[in-house]
């Protein structure tokens, strides 16, 4: 009832004028005909709980049934966000100061909350002449929105203050430092390790490069992508941006990105395994990890991970997706 029910819910949302534009694009990219486009697409559907938009994002047109089966669509990652991940605890993901008063002895780094007080501007005044840079972020926004540095020492703090309670931006805090290793690929940002745990388990994990000197690294933001190996810690895939134009350097700075080694990898996964226990209501989470000059560090968790960019089609071998991994981890011992 599950899939039937999530299929008349997409049914029902739908935004036809994309399809249509998306089997136009289909169609002119393959030369298929569209009639055959739009019935694959429904049956995809059906089987697979895959919306037009992992048709495409996943070139399902181009794979045999026996590839889309290991695909982790829309609908399956739904499913496994409703099964391990409690309502009344994705609070603790979801809300940005409450994410850093959980996990806070996850963060190494200084952070406030910023409220509208006199008591609150002293504070603020004193973590400013503490940290002559810092970072300002909304509590809900995704994909780096509403992210931004400030230079302290040379603003007038008030006017910063009065901007972050306009904006809402309600989180400070001092600006996270990288490792020399992984700044060197692009130094403007901070260069994130995502890394999903399903069940206690790492079931995915990729490098987020920024691009174009922006401060964030996030693949919506011009950022690039790169799969990391679980195993080795070593990138052996090309990295690709939104457009899927695939580097084997940075555009920027031509620094090696494929066969780039993670540093301290063993060290890193240990580090995220710890924090995935820390809510077991929660335990589909995916993790954007720091990689300091001495320990890895948390910047966020995300209660809700997009499964877009696990199973890109330039990171899968032989057209495989990674919903075999994850079913692994799902059924391991111990679980119903």
């Amino acid at each position: 009832m599950g899939k039937i029910s999530y299929l008349f819910k997409r049914i029902k949302g739908m935004n036809y004028r994309k399809m249509f534009d998306t089997i136009d694009e289909i169609n002119k990219k393959t030369n298929k005909n569209k009639i055959s486009i739009f019935l694959d697409i429904i049956y995809c559907g059906l089987k697979y709980q895959a919306g037009y938009m992992d048709y495409k994002l996943y070139e399902m047109y181009d794979l045999t049934e026996k590839q889309r089966k290991t695909i982790i669509t829309r609908g399956i990652n739904n499913s496994i966000v409703k099964r391990y991940n409690n309502p009344a605890f994705t609070k603790y993901f979801s809300d940005k100061i409450v994410f850093n008063k959980k996990f806070n002895k996850y963060l190494l780094r200084d952070w406030m909350e910023v409220k509208d007080s006199p008591e609150n501007f002293e504070e603020f005044k004193k973590f400013c002449q503490k940290h002559h840079e810092i970072l300002v972020k909304p509590l809900s926004e995704s994909c780096g929105k509403g992210v931004e540095i400030f230079k302290t020492n040379s603003q007038n703090l008030k006017k910063i203050y009065q901007n972050l309670l306009e904006t809402k931006r309600y989180l400070v805090e001092e600006v996270a430092i990288q490792c020399d290793e992984i700044s060197k690929l692009h130094p403007s940002s901070i260069n994130t390790i995502r890394i999903v745990t399903l069940n206690n388990e790492i079931v995915a994990a990729f490098l987020r490069i920024g691009n174009n000197n922006n401060v964030v690294d996030n693949f919506n933001h011009g950022g690039l992508v790169a799969p990391i190996n679980i195993e080795t810690g070593i990138i052996d895939y090309l990295a690709i941006d939104k457009k899927m134009n695939i580097y084997e350097k940075h555009p920027l700075t031509n620094e090696p990105i494929l066969w780039f080694k993670i540093p301290k990898w063993p060290r890193i996964k240990r580090f995220v395994i710890q924090a995935s226990k820390e809510v077991p209501e929660v335990g589909y989470v995916g993790w954007d990890v720091c990689l300091g000059p001495k320990d890895p560090f948390l910047i966020e968790g995300n209660e809700f991970p997009g499964h877009d960019l696990y199973q890109l089609p330039p990171h899968r071998t032989d057209g495989i997706g990674l919903l075999p991994r994850f079913e692994k981890a799902m059924n391991k011992k111990g679980e119903e």
